[in-house]
């Protein structure tokens, strides 16, 4: 199973959808006694993967992300006299939380502690970063973006659901190519901001920023239709229930990814009133 962040790869089943033969089989990745499966739903003697252990992991990690969210922006003060040991703080629970992830991406199984904290990291980063958005940019805007990504991410089930969005292999791969190339420019961007470019490229204010968030939220909404898929898959091939532990962790990467795509959007829009 991979990771919804694009620039992780490690073993499992994949997300590429059409793992089949000319035959019209499927090959089932999760056989155990030496031989191929090629009856979609066919599974050993143990304990297979469900939805309901899928929602509890993942209720779990975005409980932990929420949590610590909260207590960061109620204990980490964003006032002058604060906020750069908050932004240091932030930014060295970011650190750890990439290279938990890093961890467990190359890992050959889940690790629920790993990936919680994450989870962790994850939200103590989000919840300075909000505090410090809400507090001196754009009052409010951080709750607006929590309604926005949950939006998106209906959004995206009910299309997927529907059928309206049909992950395909072309569709991976589009999505993948676009991903590198928006993490491409992000860097580029931060790099010249860092060398005394002002703006960067110009992806943090005015038009083009928007664009370039919305863009951001676009590939979002398409990792979760992804991740949608992988689940599905899992489940249908009888994946082990330690499974549902790397599809919560892939979910809450992407459902942080659109929730900072979103905070970002909202924020240059209400900055420049």
């Amino acid at each position: 199973m991979k990771s919804s962040n694009p620039i992780f790869a490690r073993s499992g089943f994949t997300r590429s959808p059409d793992r089949a033969y000319t035959d019209g089989h499927t090959v089932n990745p999760y056989a155990t006694d030496g031989h191929i499966r090629l009856v979609k739903g066919e599974t050993a003697d143990r304990a297979t993967m469900t939805l309901d252990n899928v929602v509890v992991r993942t209720a779990s990690t975005l409980g932990t992300v929420a949590v610590t969210a909260v207590l960061s922006w109620l204990l980490l003060p964003v006032d002058t006299a604060g906020i750069g040991r908050s932004f240091g703080l932030a930014v060295a629970a970011a650190l750890v939380a990439f290279v938990l992830s890093l961890v467990q991406a190359f890992k050959r199984s889940p690790s629920p502690a790993l990936i919680l904290g994450y989870a962790a990291f994850e939200g103590v980063f989000l919840g300075v970063v909000s505090s410090a958005t809400s507090t001196y940019i754009a009052p409010g805007v951080v709750v607006q973006a929590v309604l926005g990504t949950f939006a998106v991410s209906a959004g995206v089930l009910i299309a997927y659901r529907m059928r309206w969005i049909r992950v395909t292999r072309r569709f991976y791969g589009f999505v993948l190519a676009a991903a590198t190339g928006f993490l491409l420019l992000t860097v580029a961007n931060l790099l010249f901001s860092a060398f005394g470019a002002g703006d960067g490229l110009g992806f943090s204010s005015g038009g083009l920023g928007v664009v370039f968030g919305v863009v951001g939220v676009l590939l979002g909404a398409c990792f979760l239709a992804l991740d949608f898929k992988q689940v599905e898959d899992a489940i249908a091939y009888g994946a082990p229930r330690e499974e549902s532990w790397l599809a919560a962790f892939g979910l809450t990467m992407t459902l942080v990814w659109i929730y900072l795509e979103v905070l970002r959007v909202l924020t240059i829009l209400q900055s420049d009133d």
